[in-house]
């Protein structure tokens, strides 16, 4: 049998229940299962493993970060044996190589595909969390371990008519597996955040005209496609567990020479120099991380690289009106956008930006869309709108915890947990990259947290311990540190998903570690080592 899709569930226990099977919820499924020998099974309401990588398949979609850390590293034969055709893959090849993972490993037989998890509740009696299904399907498990994503959850914002439209509406996020046939025909795209401007650039040449609703102007750096660099790969077969531990002994851990240099103890040309070579090389992550060490800290060094992507806008957008619409104001701390030719496709003539702060869209009609300002016709509307990151997908599953208490309500004014994994008065319960985890890549950091999970179960299990549970000061002054630690960045002083001020009516909250991943790990070892003296054991 391929997968237990169809299995009942009705009076199950298991020891340990995933949520999602994407990068993370596949490892921790692995480890469970087959390092630990538990009776571990997973559990995604999509149809196939992959998590965002199975949903996200607009026109475009490929990873930002480079693919030699976007990969896990438990399986050496495959660390060493898959050979990725590009430093930053498509959707379809990122997809691909997931399910291998997932088949060579034998993981589909231990997932429940096309089943989502909408209740959980803690049984202080039996230790043990109730899990009910979207069918009405009631199962338990002693350990729930979370994967559920930190970019999966959609905003989809409510417009008036919407349902009049006579032509098709799409969000990204949602993208049909076949595909849509965009091929000469008037297109608006409704957002310009990473997944926005990814789906612009690829469609300008196809459509036969182009609508870009913009609400608020991004700063894009090249993300210079190439072939899978090999030097790159001659290092990784070079010496496997050396390149993921310098990868993860970095602050970022997107496998950069992370810069250290402040930006104005250099000259005004030698940083000209070093923003140019950025800009060529590509990579969004890449220029605001290895150019220097203090873009996201200091306004002054922050400017230096604004100053320098608007004159890039300037100079690339032919239309000077348009290019001073496509320049952002405001600093550059946001999630870094990178794609190869977006402010270039604002020179194409079937491409129009539609400034939507300066006229909002007031409704969907049956022709396309209306503004303020004008009616626009459209035969397919696409809404790039973003995620309710970070805590989006958590808040879908009704979860109850000691004494009766909701997470909804826990976390009514803005997250609270510790570490980005456990949360107070919510026993058993681990969250792969939850709130207050470190801001860094995924995948390495998703192996080392599922790696530093599972040995606190097993130390649990070890000493006959049935429940894990976290101490509520100590998560208060974890959540403390990482408040402090944003407030020291720039990133607050602009509304970005990083701090949930991208959803209306979402708590504006730090949801993030910023210490870096080096510092975030000899923190989690000395955790280890006072043994596990933040952690009450029942």
């Amino acid at each position: 049998m391929n997968s237990t899709s169809t299995a009942s569930l009705t009076d199950l226990t298991l020891d340990a229940a995933v949520i999602g099977s994407g990068v993370g919820g596949l490892y921790a499924l692995q480890r469970l299962r087959d390092q630990m020998g538990l009776d571990a099974r997973a559990f995604d309401d999509a149809g196939g493993v992959g998590g965002t990588w199975y949903w996200n398949r607009y026109p475009g979609c490929r990873v930002d970060t480079e693919a030699a850390v976007y990969c896990y590293s438990f399986d050496p034969a495959l660390f060493r044996d898959w050979r990725w055709s590009e430093r930053y893959p498509r959707q379809a090849e990122v997809l691909a190589y997931l399910n291998a993972v997932a088949d060579k490993h034998d993981l589909k037989r231990s997932i429940h595909f096309n089943t989502r998890i909408v209740r959980a509740e803690w049984d202080e009696a039996s230790a043990l969390w109730r899990l009910t299904t979207a069918s009405g399907e009631r199962f338990a498990a002693r350990y729930i371990f979370e994967g559920v994503g930190l970019l999966s959850s959609t905003n989809l914002p409510e417009f008036p008519g919407a349902e009049t439209f006579g032509g098709e509406i799409h969000h990204a996020a949602r993208w049909p597996a076949g595909g849509v046939d965009l091929a000469g025909k008037r297109v608006a795209v409704i957002g310009t955040g990473s997944t926005g401007i990814q789906i612009i650039t690829e469609i300008a040449p196809q459509v036969a005209e182009l609508y870009v609703l913009q609400r608020t102007p991004q700063y894009v750096v090249p993300l210079g496609l190439s072939p899978f660099p090999a030097d790159k790969r001659a290092r990784m077969d070079a010496d496997r567990q050396g390149f993921v531990d310098w990868a993860l002994d970095s602050a970022s851990v997107f496998g950069l020479e992370e810069s250290v240099t402040p930006a104005m103890s250099v000259s005004a040309e030698e940083r000209e120099r070093i923003y140019e070579r950025a800009w060529r090389k590509g990579g969004g992550f890449g220029f605001m991380l290895e150019t220097f060490g203090d873009i996201i800290v200091s306004k002054e060094a922050n400017q230096t690289a604004t100053d320098f992507i608007r004159a890039k806008i300037r100079a690339i957008v032919k239309d000077p009106a348009l290019a001073a619409k496509l320049s952002p104001q405001d600093l550059y701390a946001k999630r870094p956008l990178a794609v190869d030719g977006y402010y270039e496709t604002f020179n194409r003539a079937n491409v129009r930006l539609v400034d939507v702060k300066a006229a909002p869209i007031v409704a969907i009609t049956a022709n396309g869309i209306r503004t303020t300002a004008e009616d626009i016709a459209v035969d397919v509307i696409i809404f790039a709108t973003g995620f309710d990151a970070v805590t989006g997908n958590y808040l879908k599953i009704e979860t109850i915890g000691r004494n009766g208490r909701r997470l909804q309500d826990k976390w009514a004014a803005g997250p609270h947990g510790f570490i980005g994994m456990t949360i107070a008065d919510f026993p058993n319960l681990f969250m792969i990259f939850g709130p207050f985890g470190p801001f860094t890549s995924q995948p390495l950091v998703h192996e080392y947290q599922i790696n530093w999970m599972t040995s606190l179960v097993a130390h649990a299990r070890a000493r006959g311990l049935r429940a894990i549970d976290t101490d509520a000061a100590v998560e208060d002054a974890w959540v403390q540190t990482c408040r402090d630690g944003m407030a020291q960045t720039l990133f607050p002083e602009v509304d970005s998903w990083i701090n949930g001020a991208n959803v209306p009516g979402k708590p504006r909250a730090a949801m993030f570690y910023m210490g870096g991943m080096a510092a975030y790990m000899k923190e989690l070892e000395r955790i280890v080592e006072s043994g596990y003296g933040c952690f009450r054991f029942d």
